[in-house]
């Protein structure tokens, strides 16, 4: 489905809808009810110690009734046409007989650096975001921090604010993570010390993952 413009009036959000054999035959809940997915491009790892944001939400995840399988599938260099490609390809592998299942998508650097039109990214975000829903799979978006380059900046904040717009017409979770660092000075200083052009350190992926972990995703996850 194309993503609508907003002078085109919008359309509906499209509710989530768990897949039909979330339940077993009995009627009960599977023991392991959540497999999550972390798609985008490489800003998942990288710090000394290893584990990017994701693997500090996913510590930080922690719930009697929650088993979560989580498989971070970053790939440096992806952009939005690469990720969409892979959910069609990768993802299903990974919840083979499962009952619930969800994915977390975070994407768009790689896409400013490498010319993809701001049209085309809220294309292929939306045909992600709406094959999902109707796929029954949960969706929550995590939006690119900001960078060391003030240039870069400038196309990354626009590039936000349409995700953002996105996710809303469909009433998916939206993480912004670039407006809260954009001045925020452990973020600048973090950048301003690594030797990965517009990656941050332990201190900088800490601040995303606190940012994720404060702005829904326990409400997404069905916990706390």
């Amino acid at each position: 489905m194309p993503d609508v413009q907003p002078d085109d009036g919008g359309h509906a959000p499209i509710e989530f809808r768990p897949s039909a054999d979330a339940r077993d035959e009995g009627g009960a809940e599977e023991d392991e009810r959540e497999v999550a997915g972390t798609l985008g491009h490489h800003l998942r790892v990288g710090d000394p110690k290893g584990q990017g944001w994701v693997t500090r939400v996913v510590g930080r995840t922690q719930d009697p009734d929650l088993e979560l399988t989580a498989y971070n599938l970053g790939v440096r260099g992806d952009t939005s046409a690469d990720v969409l490609h892979r959910w069609e390809t990768e993802v299903p592998l990974r919840w083979a007989g499962r009952t619930e299942r969800r994915v977390v998508v975070s994407v768009g650097t790689d896409d400013v650096l490498r010319g993809i039109t701001l049209a085309r990214h809220r294309l292929n975000l939306a045909n992600l975001l709406d094959d999902a829903a109707t796929s029954g799979v949960g969706t929550f978006v995590v939006s690119p921090p900001p960078t060391d380059d003030p240039e870069l900046n400038a196309r990354l904040e626009v590039l936000v604010e349409a995700q953002g717009d996105v996710c809303a017409r469909r009433g998916v979770p939206f993480v912004d993570c670039f407006a809260p660092l954009l001045g925020h000075d452990q973020w600048r200083t973090d950048l301003a010390t690594t030797r990965v052009e517009h990656h941050p350190g332990q201190a900088g992926y800490g601040l995303i993952a606190w940012l994720v972990l404060h702005n829904g995703w326990t409400d997404w996850l069905q916990i706390g």
